[in-house]
């Protein structure tokens, strides 16, 4: 759905004033164009914002949860309007340019953010069914109204300077407000839209997030879920951006980052896990040094769960293990294990489904020292979608009664 965002300025004046005439006239524009405005919003989302009376309009309760979306996308645009400032310097002379009330076409919003992540003028076009120029007219009026160059022209294409990434980061998180709005609109008429999209770390893919999606979306039809995969830094970034509702998986300490909160969910720990049938796998005990001389497949150096094992051998005076495969992908591992006698250090999370088959094995040695808790990272100053609360509702649910059988 469009959502009709240069018509936004328009509700909010009216929203504040209480009077399309009063909102005219605040914005130096004619009645005819605010009651224009409105007109097209109302028939964008297919509710009625304001009651008409004669002392004025009134918000509806749908217009009451487009201003509070509205608002913080404006105070996003506000955010990076005063960022760039800092960020050009006292010499530089930025204006305050429409695209910082938001009172630009969505398309040109789109194709800017599109351009900062593709860097290829062609493709971002294409993928909005566009000419070319018209996306590097739009990037040019950008670049005039606000006073500086949001793009260096490159080999390796359109690269955003640093007030183009400022300026893409507060696009992006105006536009997730107004996307949730929409959701949040559909919410009050009773139905359940949107998407959804989680940041899930490897923990929570096999078993608890699957879980939880299937039954939301079996509740709710309407509903899409996407997921996310990538290490916890990138997606952090994407969190920030707006990209992403949350993420799912390992929780960071407390200490870890202002902007982004966790809940935790259930506590997890490593095990170290082999083929059934593996050499060691009918051993009563194992002791540290028998993993120190063990050959292994792990993720890449700087993967948490290998950074955990590494402690845990070292604090005992060992070498780190010895690492023979590195990967990161399940399906890999799970091949690997299964063709072999190399060892890995995991979450039995991860491989529920080969325990309950009789493919893999925990071995008897203990990693109490790898716990860590498992939940859900949000960013504190979010407000979730309707659709994201719901998930979220459903993984606290499911979180400390899902349970994962392995043997020895």
């Amino acid at each position: 759905m469009a959502l009709g965002i240069r018509h936004l300025r328009a509700f909010l004046a009216v929203a504040a004033h209480g009077s399309a005439n009063r909102a005219a006239a605040s914005l130096l524009r004619a009645q005819s164009a605010i009651t224009r405005s409105i007109h097209e919003l109302e028939r964008a989302f297919a509710v009625p914002l304001f009651e008409r009376r004669a002392k004025g309009m009134l918000l509806t309760e749908y217009g009451r949860v487009l201003v509070a979306r509205a608002r913080v996308a404006q105070a996003e645009m506000e955010r990076g309007r005063r960022e760039i400032v800092a960020c050009a310097g006292p010499k530089a002379r930025i204006r305050n340019a429409p695209v910082f009330a938001l009172f630009v076409p969505e398309r040109r919003l789109r194709a800017f953010v599109a351009l900062t992540e593709q860097h290829h003028m062609p493709s971002v076009a294409e993928s909005l069914g566009v000419t070319q120029s018209a996306v590097s007219m739009a990037m040019r009026s950008f670049e005039e109204s606000i006073g500086t160059p949001l793009f260096d022209r490159s080999p390796k294409g359109m690269l955003p300077t640093p007030a183009g990434a400022i300026l893409a980061l507060r696009v992006k998180r105006a536009l997730a407000e107004l996307r949730i709005a929409s959701a949040e609109i559909a919410a009050l008429s009773g139905v359940t839209l949107g998407t959804v999209t989680v940041g899930a770390l490897p923990l929570a893919r096999t078993r608890l997030l699957p879980v939880a999606i299937a039954r939301v979306v079996a509740a709710h039809p309407g509903l899409r879920v996407a997921t996310v995969e990538g290490s916890f830094e990138v997606l952090a970034a994407d969190l920030r951006a707006g990209d992403i509702d949350f993420i799912l998986g390992a929780l960071r300490p407390a200490d870890y980052a202002t902007d982004l909160a966790g809940e935790s969910l259930l506590d997890d720990e490593l095990a170290v896990v082999a083929r059934r049938g593996h050499p060691s796998a009918n051993r009563r005990q194992l002791g540290f040094r028998d993993l120190a001389r063990a050959r292994w497949v792990l993720p890449r150096a700087g993967a948490p769960s290998r950074d955990l094992l590494e402690r845990v051998l070292v604090a005992r005076g060992l070498p780190p293990p010895e690492v023979v495969v590195e990967t990161s992908d399940l399906a890999v591992l799970r091949g690997v294990l299964l063709e072999s006698d190399l060892l890995t250090a995991i979450s039995p999370k991860q491989l529920s489904y080969e325990f309950d088959a009789q493919l893999l094995a925990v071995l008897p040695i203990p990693l109490s020292e790898t716990r860590r808790r498992i939940g859900i990272t949000r960013r504190t100053d979010s407000v979730a979608s309707p659709g994201a609360q719901l998930l979220i509702e459903a993984l606290r649910v499911l979180g400390p009664t899902l349970t994962y059988a392995h043997r020895h």
